[in-house]
């Protein structure tokens, strides 16, 4: 690992080394904007392996060809009068949650405000509906009624009238927490934290090229294991509807792929009794069709804790026999006492 570095420390603060930069692991870390205050690291202590040659580290998703955000025209966000107006069902933002998304009285306090003279249908307008807590030590953490389910995340976001600072805006404001991609002792790279993480916290999210579902297919038959190809593939299927009034999210949903581009979350691996969740998490209602993955901790994890999630999210063979598909089947390798033997 030392003398992989080398090169790093000694030559890419001079000139003539622009393309050689350019494709370095430790200078492409260096260049995320929050890199001296919440650094990416890279450590092994186990063996002389390091990060893969074709692997680049990105600080957002690339798409790819066939894949396109939505026109300026589409676009819209919320118009609140102030930050505080955005934890509240009358916020634009929150306009496609279910009535039994928003949120409980028992959380967080009285979530329906009356004023003087507000009716009834004007209290249940202003029903609090965002997925983060509002104040005291759990500001800014996942509501625990989320910690199990598989609600979408409507957030607020840089077309929206309130500021950065709007407390539904937690994913969009980025990672506030340092990581370190590390060495495991028998399942490759792994990923944890120097600092204690959260119950409800947002770690990151998971990065990639974001491709059609045709390319990812493709890659899937061109790669020289597709079982291995599919642990970097995650589809963006969460608002996928044959009968839904977009043609966007009517066909075969995107799918990401953070193989040979990603973040450090790429390096996070699967654990049938895991630490973190992944959720659908969207911005601008517009581009549903390539939603968020953010990952957020769904109990307290200590410093130092290896960081996991359900690659399947629960998905279980428990009580199937895989008979003779059982060597096409992708062993579970994380060795919790939940362990569920297959991924798929």
């Amino acid at each position: 690992m030392e003398q992989a570095t080398q090169r790093h420390f000694y030559y890419h603060g001079k000139e003539g080394y622009e393309a050689e930069r350019s494709n370095c692991h430790w200078c492409q870390i260096r260049s995320f904007p929050t890199h001296s205050t919440l650094p990416v690291t890279v450590v092994n202590q186990e063996d002389t392996q390091v990060l893969p040659d074709d692997f680049r580290f990105i600080n957002n998703v690339v798409h790819g060809e066939g894949v396109e955000q939505a026109g300026d025209s589409f676009r819209s966000g919320c118009s609140c009068i102030n930050d505080t107006e955005c934890q509240f069902t009358s916020c634009h933002c929150l306009a496609d949650l279910d009535d039994d998304d928003s949120s409980s009285d028992e959380e967080d306090g009285s979530f329906g405000y009356r004023t003087s003279g507000m009716d009834v249908d004007t209290l249940r307008v202003h029903r609090k509906a965002y997925a983060y807590h509002a104040h005291g030590s759990k500001a800014g953490l996942l509501r625990s009624k989320f910690h199990d389910s598989k609600m979408p995340i409507y957030e607020c976001h840089q077309g929206c009238s309130c500021s950065i600072q709007c407390p539904n805006r937690v994913v969009e404001r980025g990672r506030t927490i340092p990581l370190e991609i590390f060495r495991t002792e028998d399942r490759g790279w792994g990923v944890r934290s120097p600092v204690s993480i959260k119950k409800g916290q947002f770690v990151d999210r998971y990065l990639g090229e974001i491709i059609t579902s045709t390319e990812a297919d493709r890659r899937r038959s061109k790669s020289a294991i597709s079982r291995r190809k599919d642990v970097y593939l995650f589809a963006l299927d969460k608002f996928t509807d044959p009968d839904s009034f977009d043609p966007r999210l009517k066909g075969p949903p995107l799918e990401v792929d953070g193989e040979f581009m990603s973040g450090p979350t790429r390096f996070i691996n699967h654990s049938c009794e895991p630490n973190m969740r992944i959720f659908a998490r969207v911005g601008d209602h517009a581009d549903k069709h390539i939603h968020d993955l953010a990952l957020f901790a769904i109990r307290d994890i200590p410093k130092g804790q290896e960081l996991t999630f359900d690659y399947v999210d629960g998905v279980s063979y428990e009580g199937e026999e895989p008979g003779g598909d059982i060597d096409h089947m992708t062993p579970c390798l994380c060795g919790s006492k939940k362990c569920r033997k297959f991924l798929w």
